[in-house]
């Protein structure tokens, strides 16, 4: 009784102290736990799911999603994304108006692409390797998820909080559930895996849809959607390439190896994204501070943040690399076992991804989106390239080390991107030590190819972690000032 009673009080110091935050700590803490719900829940549901589909299946499935982020970006243009964000603030006295002119230029472009889907079907199913059914849900998945992300962005901006948790909860738990269900009563496991989803995903999204359409009572609006389309169209190749980078090995080992390949490397590849649930968290998080640390030429305090997030996100993934063997047994059967190999290189791209953002949005902030498109097109061609090079020489298990390569020259263009626009802007000010930034990366990485070399042998793999975790203990405090510095940067 006396450890359940400390633990209660735990939790009530805890409760106590998190009332006492101001709003902004409280959605910053609310939406970092509902990333958390949303990916957490894919990655949860992976063990059962490489169990209940063969490598194959598994692979098929990893292709449709693949498929479904590269549609995405052609069918909804994005428009949930930065476009709406400015514009909640920059047409704040009419952002209801706004909100559901907005939803309405989504629905008619998925109604648009439908129609012709319809009229060329054939010739889509055959392309994709998907079919008519697969492909309709897709485009209701990309409606949908759309419609919500509206909604999501419009409370995240004005900090309400409470109902976004509730819904998250509900689909996180739902959504693989249900999911679940249809797959162990069904022949065709991969369609009946992605309707568990949808049905799930179609009583959940509709009702925020309906609420932004009833609030605004407007489907057209000429001015807003004259500007989003202005605004996001140029970006389209920038949101095409990004997606590209992230998708298209899955596709192209599909096609070049097999499906069952493309399953192995798609499991690596969700175990790997795993440690995105931090990335990504961090990056709403930092997101908005940083855009106003750049409007107010106060950039001098942005590396105080940039460095230890950046450290943060690369322990955690080198924690992610060097525990691989394990978590691949836990999240598949012995089949899936090559996929530790893909980890590592997969796990540096992550902290590649994050580390971009400290420079690209300066590109965003001033609007130079030839930057950004010429840096994404440029990493998605070369990389398509690459794989068709090194896939077909060394392997499936080459398309990891091909986007890493790719993520690299990535964040070195953007990284310039940024230093010329700070020159234009901030005269002779540097925001970043190159040196220091190099640094955190060749030390991450280099650990990260210690560790898989050392896969083979459990012993000397286990030493690496021990003196790894002497050192993490030798930090905390740093660790623990950084945790707490990233918690309270929205106050």
């Amino acid at each position: 009784m006396k450890y359940i009673r400390g633990f209660m009080n735990n939790i009530k110091k805890f409760y106590y102290k998190y009332k006492n935050l101001p709003v902004q700590a409280r959605a910053a803490v609310i939406f970092l736990f509902c990333a958390f719900m949303q990916k957490g829940a894919k990655a949860i549901t992976t063990p059962i799911l490489s169990r209940l589909l063969s490598t194959t299946e598994y692979g098929q499935y990893s292709v449709f999603y693949s498929w479904l982020e590269i549609v995405t970006v052609f069918v909804s243009l994005n428009l949930y994304s930065g476009v709406y964000t400015q514009g909640l603030i920059k047409f704040e006295s009419r952002r209801k108006i706004f909100s559901s002119s907005l939803q309405g230029l989504s629905t008619s472009l998925v109604i648009l692409w439908t129609v012709i889907y319809l009229c060329l079907r054939n010739f889509w199913n055959q392309l994709l390797s998907l079919t008519t059914i697969q492909m309709l849900a897709m485009l209701l998945m990309i409606w949908l998820n759309s419609a919500f992300m509206f909604w999501y962005e419009e409370q995240r901006v004005y900090y309400n909080y409470h109902v976004i948790f509730l819904i998250t909860a509900v689909v996180s738990i739902l959504s693989p559930v249900f999911s679940i269900l249809c797959v162990i009563n069904a022949k065709d496991k991969v369609t009946a895996w992605i309707f568990g989803m949808l049905i799930v995903d179609l009583i959940a999204y509709t009702g925020p849809y309906f609420a932004q359409m009833l609030r605004g009572k407007q489907f057209l609006s000429r001015d807003f959607w004259k500007y989003a389309l202005v605004f996001n169209i140029p970006l389209i190749p920038h949101y095409l390439s990004q997606t590209i980078l992230n998708s298209s090995d899955k596709i192209m080992i599909e096609r070049m190896v097999s499906s069952s390949e493309a399953g192995i490397y798609s499991l690596a590849y969700t175990i790997a994204h795993v440690m995105t649930l931090f990335s990504t968290a961090l990056n709403q998080t930092i997101g908005p501070w940083l855009y106003r640390k750049i409007r107010d030429q106060e950039i001098k305090d942005i590396a105080k943040i940039a460095y230890p997030s950046i450290i943060l996100i690369a322990i955690l993934n080198t924690g992610l690399i060097a525990f691989a063997p394990e978590i691949v047994a836990i999240f598949a059967p012995p089949s899936y076992q090559e996929a530790i190999w893909v980890i590592p290189p997969v796990a540096m791209s992550v902290l590649l991804q994050f580390s971009y953002i400290f420079f690209a949005n300066f590109e965003f902030y001033f609007e130079k989106t030839n930057y950004i498109a010429m840096a994404t097109i440029g990493g998605a061609i070369l990389n398509i390239i690459l794989n068709f090079i090194f896939i077909d020489r060394f392997g499936y298990l080459a398309a990891g080390y091909t986007t890493l390569f790719c993520f690299l020259l990535y964040v070195i263009f953007h990284y310039f991107s940024m230093t010329k626009i700070c020159k234009q802007n901030f005269g002779e000010i540097k925001v970043y030590d190159s040196r220091i930034l190099i640094l955190i990366i060749v030390i991450f990485n280099l650990i990260g190819f210690i560790l898989m070399l050392s896969y083979k042998n459990i012993w000397i793999r286990y030493m690496l972690i021990f003196l790894i975790f002497i050192t993490l203990v030798l930090m905390r405090k740093y660790l623990i000032h950084v945790i707490r510095q990233l918690i309270m940067i929205r106050k």
